[in-house]
């Protein structure tokens, strides 16, 4: 084995081939070919690092040559050699992927030099490449993207908790992506082949959730004509992800305290125990610790569930990470719909990182959809992003809450309604004119709306201004 670079010569005049490879075999491992099937039957079966073809080879094309061979999984750095240079053809060699262009006659020391220059482009090529994996798995586990300082401590969590067998609660707001670590924790674990069975106990009732989780024996209630396997079974040997776990009624709550410290369960209706092997991961947006204080909350169960506890940060404490979500959202979504975006216009980062983004991870997810379907030109600019994140405070999910007693100015004040969607919409549009300096075409542009529709909205709302009518004049 050969610790040289791989030079192949491909021309179809021998005294060039044998020429060339006489100049470079003291520096380079050195293959010859004569035209372009002999070329790509070596490239295929062997590694190249450079190479060196010229335009016209008999009946072959050495354009079409540099095709094949930068299609390659692994292609070579290629330099095109002809005696019919110009600037056209070198333009066109460059443009469709030639690291270099030369024209006969050879200068020998110059065709070397080159060579040596392409390596070492190849060489920074393939450091930088390596540098950037180190960055993204430095950055990234199983998909939960950041830098912040606030996601590291989360990051090395999942880290070493995930091969245990330790029940862990994932607590944050909506939208911190919760699931992702749940996933993450499964799938760096000891039974990544195994399933992870998810079970989003908010949206069901709690007799059905009892079925999901349990399952039922034939009869056991008003409609079970037939027996069901629970979640808990269907996990057995992997993970169970339970989200929104504050939702779970007391009398569930007492089955899964029992599952998780016996590691067994009964079917609804059942009363054979039946032993499972299931390591659980539990979310909530809710804060568990002040709902066992209010007694809605069994105290035995949440000291279960938190054997280990993951804090999701909310995405306005690291924005650091903005950009790097963004980018990757805007590749994710450009493809899924059938577009080729590639960066966002220089005006719409400041925008994404001027919000605050109450619905979080998942609300800058839908952001950059938004952008990528309304934009029409080669870059997403902040105008195609959603209208509410370029006025002041933005609109996102910012509902005032009714005040309680307790926080207003007098016992003897009532408590001030919350605002609908009505008195929002004005305030919205109020701001959008105030920004624009009352400019109508500009409020609905930064409303993301036509000046007909605001038109339209400012009647119904009675805000349409009254022309007065001009006096009429006597004649002199």
């Amino acid at each position: 084995m050969t610790d040289l670079a791989t030079v192949l010569i491909v021309d179809d005049e021998k005294h060039t081939r044998d020429g060339l490879r006489l100049s470079l075999e003291d520096d380079f491992d050195c293959y010859v070919a004569s035209n372009a099937a002999e070329a790509m039957e070596m490239l295929k079966n062997d590694p190249i690092d450079v190479m060196l073809t010229d335009l016209r080879l008999g009946e072959d094309d050495g354009m079409k040559l540099l095709e094949q061979a930068l299609a390659l999984p692994k292609p070579p750095v290629c330099i095109m050699m002809t005696a019919y240079g110009s600037v056209d053809t070198a333009v066109e060699a460059m443009r469709r992927g030639a690291y270099h262009f030369v024209t006969k006659p050879l200068n020998l020391d110059e065709v070397e030099l080159l060579v040596k220059r392409a390596l070492r482009s190849r060489h920074l090529e393939h450091e930088n490449k390596a540098l950037k994996q180190q960055v993204e798995q430095k950055f990234s586990i199983e998909g939960i993207l950041g830098k912040a300082d606030a996601l590291k401590p989360i990051l090395e969590t999942i880290q070493q908790v995930a091969p245990t067998r330790a029940t862990v609660l994932i607590e944050g707001e909506s939208g911190t992506g919760k699931e992702l670590v749940a996933r993450a924790v499964h799938n760096l674990s000891g039974r990544p082949k195994a399933k992870i069975i998810t079970v989003h106990c908010a949206a069901l009732s709690p007799q059905i959730l009892e079925s999901e989780l349990f399952g039922h024996e034939k009869g056991s209630f008003t409609g079970a004509q037939e027996k069901r396997i629970g979640r808990f079974e269907l996990a057995d040997g992997g993970t169970l992800f339970l989200d929104e776990i504050g939702e779970v009624d007391a009398s569930t709550q007492v089955k899964l305290l029992r599952a998780l410290g016996e590691q067994t369960i009964e079917r609804v209706g059942g009363s054979k125990p039946i032993k499972v092997d299931v390591r659980v991961v539990a979310a909530t947006n809710k804060d568990l610790a002040k709902m066992v204080e209010e007694g809605k909350f069994r105290e035995d169960l949440y000291w279960r569930l938190r054997v280990v506890t993951i804090q999701m940060p909310p995405l306005r404490t690291r924005k650091a990470d903005i950009p790097i979500l963004a980018e990757h959202f805007l590749k994710e979504l450009s493809a899924a719909n059938g577009k080729t975006f590639k960066a966002l216009g220089e005006d719409a980062l400041p925008a994404l990182m001027n919000y605050d983004w109450p619905g979080n991870v998942r609300e800058l997810r839908a952001a950059i959809e938004h952008g990528i379907v309304m934009c029409n030109t080669s870059r997403v600019m902040a105008k195609h992003l959603p209208a509410y994140l370029s006025q002041p405070g933005g609109l996102g999910l910012r509902i005032p809450a009714t005040p309680s007693a307790k926080t207003t100015g007098s016992p003897e004040e009532p408590a001030k309604a919350p605002l609908d969607i009505h008195e929002m919409e004005k305030q919205l549009i109020m701001a959008a004119l105030g920004r624009a300096g009352n400019n109508r075409s500009e409020a609905a542009e930064l409303l993301n709306m036509s000046r007909r529709s605001l038109q339209r909205k400012l009647k119904d709302m009675g805000m349409v201004r009254k022309h007065r009518k001009r006096p009429k004049t006597r004649d002199a």
